[in-house]
């Protein structure tokens, strides 16, 4: 079974107005000691997010060898990230399934699935998945239609349906990180609250989620 971090970045590209202002987030993500980070791209061309997705892998390659080297996990494009080299790939609810992609990236890369409420996440145990997300445990402006938020009650309830790594997402901040983790998530997912500052941010974070 692997071992997902505290703190599970999400580097978000609509948050960026330029591929240089992305990719210095995630450097200084990298400098801060995150070892994890999730690129997400909704809104580019294919062509934009390979660019980015090469920038970033280009970022984790130079950083360490293995195995301390950053490991980058692709939102959605499971071709994108056999193609930039990435370690993994991240799907939801509406994208293909969690089997069909495992086909595509193999046995060694990671596979991560959301999942928005106890049956989903039942669903999701019984598959390849290597992790799964719950989700929103709080009210998030990161999506247009966001699913209900479940509370930390719900954090609660998908701990005791997976003994996969559990990993929360959706409003976690520096302020109500440590409850999301008293309730049994193995790791926060974290947009917004890392986007000002973000190594010292990132810095904060782990000092909190300890």
């Amino acid at each position: 079974m692997i071992s997902v971090p505290r703190l599970y970045p999400i580097v978000d590209a609509s948050c960026f107005a330029t591929a240089g202002e992305l990719v210095d987030f995630a450097e200084q993500l990298a400098q801060s000691g995150c070892t994890l980070l999730q690129y997400r791209n909704k809104t580019e061309d294919v062509r934009v997010m390979l660019d980015q997705a090469r920038e970033l892998r280009r970022l984790s390659g130079a950083r360490a060898p293995a195995p301390h080297r950053l490991k980058l996990i692709m939102n959605d494009r499971a071709d994108l990230a056999l193609v930039a080299g990435f370690d993994g790939v991240h799907v939801g609810q509406d994208d293909l399934p969690p089997e069909s992609v495992r086909k595509i990236i193999g046995s060694d890369r990671w596979l991560g699935v959301s999942t928005h409420n106890p049956e989903q996440l039942a669903e999701a145990d019984l598959t390849s998945a290597d992790y799964v997300a719950i989700g929103p445990v709080y009210s998030t402006s990161s999506k247009e239609k966001p699913d209900p938020v479940v509370g930390l009650e719900g954090v609660r309830r998908a701990r005791q349906l997976t003994r996969k790594p559990l990993v929360a997402i959706g409003g976690i901040t520096r302020a109500n990180a440590a409850p999301v983790i008293e309730a049994g998530a193995d790791s926060v997912a974290v947009i917004s609250d890392l986007l000002r500052d973000p190594r010292k941010s990132a810095e904060e974070f782990f000092r909190i989620l300890r």
